[in-house]
């Protein structure tokens, strides 16, 4: 007889096996019981712990907070600024709602965009090589319009090669994403566009901004800094699109040289909007195309096109044109937009009165907006004047009181910029008259 049935006296068989049963049942249902007790702290447990606004976008922090600015602007009453449907060619003048406006919320600051010329060879260029090249370059994505456009532009800034990217922005990202590391330091006017910081944080390299246009305070940052990396990248823009002033360029390209950094200047604003042919801060101090290292610009402003451009020495751009990501992997440029950028080109080489008014006009509004007591900042009065309100609320008050007087303004807010800087920005084109420009200043003083 087995020890269990032992210790079981005056029990049949069956009950002792039974009750047996019952206790291995028992011991099953507890060691169940304090598995389910580790599962909840274990993997399953956390899942459970998971807060909602890690997988629904609607509870994201910057949705919510984008609501709550929303909600908040329409309970006092102001309507969003953004995003409205321009229902034809917008410079000078445009149609919203089926309304017409005086604009300044366009960067067609030679009227380029509209141009007959401009736009017939994008027509041109659809019929003979179709809407997309449906390949990047590199592969079979190459046309003749991309290197005509890219040896045009070279020859603007008296460099040997230039390459277009067909995002302005990614244009940024992907030259200094690649092109430096986490050994290498990139100093930067404090005011530089977003797609310079982006690109610094994709390269990995440290981050140090100056003072904006402060050339003594970069010389002193190298003089402290530059021994502890080994490539160094400066960069600036030719006008900074907030403010509408521009850097002495030649005292940082001295600054540059004595250590031995490159120099990147960004002329998103400045190509055709400085300079006697509008060939940009370039020309306008009278320097040489290889006193800059790495030229970039887009096409998507004077150009009346899309995406950007990096000119520079040949092994700058060869070099980009087979390893940068944003270029190699990307789509090639469109050819009725290489072929639209390259006409507006060469339309500003053919009229340069357009660049004269252009910075006539930009003179006269800056005198006017400062006579009329209103603050506009640093601005040289290159295309982009700002009215600086101090407030956002203001700004966007401002911005729809105008609308309704029939003048197109865009509000720049908080974050774009500091609270205490929030401002309208005014983008003037050569197409604007003296009148427009009169009536703007009048109308804005009194919304204000």
């Amino acid at each position: 007889m087995s020890q269990a049935k032992k210790g079981l006296p005056g029990l049949s068989a069956s009950i002792k096996d039974k009750l047996i049963q019952q206790a291995l049942e028992r011991k099953l249902r507890q060691a169940g019981q304090e598995q389910e007790t580790r599962s909840m702290s274990g993997p399953a447990a956390q899942r459970s712990a998971i807060p909602e606004e890690y997988y629904r976008f609607e509870l994201h922090p910057g949705y919510r907070q984008l609501r709550i600015l929303n909600e908040g602007a329409a309970r006092m009453g102001v309507r969003s600024p953004f995003f409205k449907l321009h229902e034809a060619t917008a410079s000078a003048a445009t149609r919203i709602g089926g309304k017409p406006y005086i604009n300044y919320a366009s960067y067609n600051y030679l009227g380029m965009s509209g141009d007959p010329v401009v736009a017939q060879a994008a027509k041109d260029a659809i019929d003979r090589y179709g809407t997309s090249v449906s390949a990047s370059r590199l592969v079979s994505g190459e046309r003749p319009i991309h290197r005509e456009l890219e040896r045009a532009l070279a020859e603007v800034y008296e460099v040997e090669d230039a390459v277009t990217f067909v995002s302005g922005h990614a244009t940024n990202v992907s030259t200094i994403g690649y092109l430096f590391g986490p050994r290498d330091l990139v100093l930067h006017d404090e005011l530089i566009h977003n797609s310079v910081l982006q690109g610094i944080q994709l390269s990995g390299a440290r981050r140090l901004p100056f003072a904006h246009n402060d050339w003594a305070a970069l010389d002193a940052i190298l003089q402290d800094q530059r021994h502890q990396f080994e490539r160094v990248l400066i960069v600036l823009e030719g006008i900074y699109s907030m403010d509408g002033d521009f850097p002495d360029l030649p005292r940082f390209v001295e600054i540059k040289r004595r250590h031995k950094a490159f120099l990147m200047v960004d002329e998103a604003h400045s190509l055709g909007v400085m300079g006697k042919r509008g060939y940009g801060i370039r020309e306008h101090f009278g320097l040489a195309g290889k006193d800059v290292d790495i030229w970039m610009g887009t096409l998507s402003k004077t150009l009346a096109g899309c995406g950007g451009y990096i000119a520079g020495e040949a092994a700058l751009v060869e070099h980009l044109k087979f390893l940068a990501p944003g270029f190699l992997y990307s789509v090639g440029m469109p050819p009725s937009v290489a072929a639209a950028s390259l006409a507006a080109l060469r339309r500003m080489q053919e009229l340069p009165e357009r660049v004269a008014t252009l910075q006539a006009r930009g003179r006269y509004f800056l005198e006017l907006t400062q006579a009329a007591g209103i603050d506009t900042g640093g601005s040289a009065g290159f295309a982009v004047v700002p009215a600086i309100t101090a407030s956002s609320l203001r700004a966007a008050r401002l911005s729809a009181a105008l609308f309704e007087r029939g003048i197109n303004v865009q509000p720049i807010l908080y974050p774009a910029v500091p609270e205490k800087s929030a401002r309208l920005r005014f983008f003037v084109s050569c197409q604007h008259t003296e009148e427009d420009l009169r009536n703007t200043v009048a109308a804005l003083r009194a919304a204000l």
